[in-house]
């Protein structure tokens, strides 16, 4: 395995991000290829590290000024054994290859956890719709799905949201989609509910981390009454799960942004987290601007000098880092423990470096990684799709029921399968495990292909 990833390392050296989510999996799923050696025979983890496809194109769009811009666009089609492509579209000024094939490879998994039959890509641009207007915005997106149509479709990739690509773009996208196919197919999740969408959709992942953190905390016979929990990021993982842990009476005193963040003593309650929506998904403005209308609240400024965030040295029992890759390192991994906290439970895609994760594992945290506990947002984009498939729209009970046993069955399928490799309550060895298995073994099935 150590020389598969050198070979990597030294073949695409500037990729630090895939090398680190790869890493991660090979090196808990030792147990697995020692117990299959057929595996190692068929080539496996040399096929699971190239994409089935990688797609590479520029996008040119007009500014309200007249002045042309170029960004560029990607689709990392990873692996499709289990079921069509399934996985986000991002916009950011920091999309690269890099990011968007870890993002892709840990979709792979999560979305085997899910039981729902999807495999897994990732795409996006280098294009930020902050500061642009919404026709600038649509503009891009028009010029985007130009070349993207070529590649999707709903038996074959169905791209979703994720950073930068809200409702608003989904809408441009399918629009012109629709227009360029001349056919109105469930080709993209996240749409609206009037023209496809699913109910819950919105609030899937951060709904799907608290139902996932609440089964780790029921395993200690814990629940989220009276906890104190530190959340990263202000967008729409993070609001959803702030929602859901005020429901089940946790208190939440902190929010952030790339600016900084805030730091309410007192407890972000539904009315400061309406406010909240409406500062991020209406007016787009900066966290800093809640401590204008809750004054007793602290805001702190980023300060990229800093060695650790000191967001997560505060008091607290549980953490959701909701923001970005690598956000937690191993200063604030020990600052996390060193102020009480006893669970931690990703939101964003691989949050905490592999030197945070060691400490949490090596101090018998409750830790879930991302591609278990952040799964709920793709299992309900799955669910978007059947509904879709079969014209109809499922209400939101039977929805959010859908999710919590979906989220309940990653759970028991992770404890099951860390216990079967030696490793019980180790999550990131279950999930690992249990979604590399399904995925190669249906790669055995389908031979070399």
């Amino acid at each position: 395995m150590t020389d598969i990833i050198a070979y990597m390392k030294n073949r695409d050296p500037y990729e630090k991000e895939f090398h680190q989510a790869v890493e991660e999996v090979f090196e808990t799923v030792q147990p697995v290829l020692e117990r299959y050696p057929d595996y190692r025979q068929a080539a496996i983890l040399e096929r699971l590290i190239e994409p089935e496809r990688v797609i590479l194109f520029r996008v040119p769009w007009m500014d309200d000024a007249g002045q042309v811009h170029v960004n560029r666009g990607y689709r990392i089609q990873m692996n499709s054994v289990i079921g069509p492509y399934k996985g986000g579209l991002r916009f950011h000024p920091s999309v690269n290859l890099s990011i968007l094939k870890f993002l892709a490879f840990e979709q792979v998994f999560k979305n085997a956890l899910t039981t729902l039959p999807m495999g897994g890509a990732k795409g996006g641009s280098d294009f930020s719709p902050k500061g642009r207007t919404d026709q600038e915005i649509m503009r891009f997106c028009q010029s985007f799905m130009m070349e993207l149509f070529r590649h999707i479709g709903p038996n074959t990739d169905v791209p979703a949201g994720d950073i930068g690509v809200g409702a608003r773009e989904i809408g441009y996208l399918f629009g012109m989609y629709k227009k360029l196919q001349n056919e109105f197919t469930g080709v993209l999740t996240g749409k609206s509910i009037g023209w496809g969408g699913s109910l819950i959709r919105p609030e899937a992942t951060g709904f799907g981390n608290v139902y996932f953190a609440a089964e780790m905390l029921a395993t200690r016979s814990e629940s989220f009454k009276d906890k104190v929990c530190l959340v990263s990021g202000s967008g729409n993982v993070a609001q959803y799960t702030v929602e859901k842990l005020i429901e089940l009476g946790a208190k939440v005193v902190t929010l952030s942004d790339s600016s900084g963040y805030i730091y309410d003593e007192e407890g972000i309650d539904i009315g400061k987290l309406d406010f909240v929506r409406r500062l991020k998904n209406v007016r787009r403005g900066r966290i800093r601007e809640y401590t204008d209308k809750y004054a007793r609240a602290v805001y702190v400024e980023a300060d990229p000098t800093l060695e650790y965030n000191p967001m997560w040295n505060h008091p607290a029992n549980c953490a959701f880092p909701s923001a970005t890759q690598n956000e937690i390192n191993d200063k604030d991994a020990n600052n996390l423990i060193n102020q009480g906290i006893s669970l931690v439970s990703e939101g964003a895609n691989m949050p905490s470096t592999p030197e945070a994760i060691k400490i949490f594992i090596d101090r018998k945290i409750l830790y879930a990684p991302g591609k278990a506990s952040n799964a709920g947002g793709v299992a309900v984009s799955g669910l978007e799709m059947s509904q879709n498939s079969m014209r109809i729209g499922w209400p939101r009970e039977e929805v959010d029921n859908r999710l919590k046993c979906i989220m309940k069955s990653i759970h028991t399928t992770c404890l099951g399968a860390a216990a079967e490799y030696g490793e019980p309550g180790n999550y990131l060895v279950g999930a690992n495990i249990a979604g590399f298995v399904k995925v190669v073994n249906a790669m055995i099935d389908q031979g070399v292909v």
